[in-house]
């Protein structure tokens, strides 16, 4: 970061020597530069505690015409007294990164500290598969966790979805599409970061502090074409093809919101958030001072300490809740 930083001074201390390791995303390389360092990726390896959790590759049948979707599912260890409840996880990465194997120490630790069953969608990625691919992936694995409820030992009532930044936009645009063809219901979402608006960085005016650090909103925009197959922004976007657009949020699943001060999303999920209020959808928001985006990968930092309690707990409280 040089000196002409203009959220610089904004940053906080603690999160700081994370961000100078992440790597900068430049996408004038292509996506197969990026596709190849995420696939030789060192892995860590799986602490010894949550070691115990069970992970499978599993083979779902995708729509129709479409390819099977790859996912992962974790089962907690022992024996289950009543049905467990399920997280449908949706991995970020742009809309055009990423894989399940990202959040797998995450993915495990919910499995075991909620005692409930998590799969992770490895959906299609853009530019090569544009919208509506990557929603048809999710879609089919949430009916086919509905389908096979009694075989996984889940309760079908207690299904949530969570995503983190494209993962997040993926998980509200699945909630939309469920509540629009009467599909399986849906619990509550848990959005870390999520991107929810072709126009951030397109057609709004920019915010003075936001999207300097992480994702900006050149790769922003990048990220939305690869996905639109259209400029973002513009009147050409698909109708429902953007959380953000679709009018009505009336009847979406309650939700936590987390989100950083600095982070390009700041003001679209503040947005969101309020919309779903106006519309009679509960909705817990937590905004983290000096935060930009992805600084949940500082996992010693107290501010991801302190978002990934209350994002446990407010999961725990939904499933509880959907149970009575």
């Amino acid at each position: 970061m040089g000196t002409d930083s203009a959220s610089r001074h904004l940053l906080a201390p603690e999160l700081a020597p994370m961000l100078e390791m992440l790597p900068v995303l430049d996408f004038s390389h292509g996506m197969g530069f990026f596709r190849q360092a995420f696939a030789l990726r060192e892995r860590p390896p799986v602490p010894p505690e949550l070691a115990e959790v069970r992970c499978e590759e599993r083979r779902i049948p995708g729509a129709h015409g479409a390819p099977d979707v790859r996912v992962l599912l974790y089962t907690p260890p022992g024996a289950a007294s009543v049905t467990r409840p399920a997280v449908l996880h949706i991995h970020g990465g742009g809309y055009v990164l990423g894989d399940p194997e990202l959040n797998d120490t995450s993915n495990r630790t919910y499995a075991k500290d909620l005692d409930c069953v998590v799969v992770s969608v490895d959906y299609r990625l853009a530019p090569e598969t544009q919208w509506p691919g990557a929603l048809e992936d999710c879609f089919a694995v949430l009916n086919w966790l509905a389908r096979e409820a009694g075989a996984l030992g889940i309760d079908p009532a207690r299904i949530a979805v969570s995503g983190e930044s494209a993962g997040g936009g993926h998980a509200v645009a699945l909630a939309q599409h469920t509540r629009d063809r009467h599909g399986p219901a849906i619990a509550f979402l848990l959005l870390d970061s999520p991107m929810l608006d072709d126009r951030t960085g397109s057609g709004h005016a920019p915010h003075p502090y936001c999207g300097e650090f992480v994702w900006t909103p050149g790769q922003n925009r990048y990220g939305w074409g690869a996905l639109l197959g259209v400029e973002p922004g513009s009147d050409a976007v698909p109708a429902g093809a953007v959380p953000a657009r679709v009018e009505s949020l009336a009847g979406l699943p309650p939700a936590f919101i987390s989100v950083g001060a600095l982070d390009l999303f700041l003001e679209e999920d503040i947005e969101f958030a309020r919309r779903l209020w106006r519309a009679g959808v509960a909705c817990e928001l937590h905004v983290v001072p000096g935060a930009y985006h992805g600084f949940f990968m500082a996992a010693q930092a107290p501010q991801t300490r302190q978002v990934e309690r209350l994002r446990r707990e407010a999961l725990a409280r939904a499933l509880r809740t959907a149970a009575s």
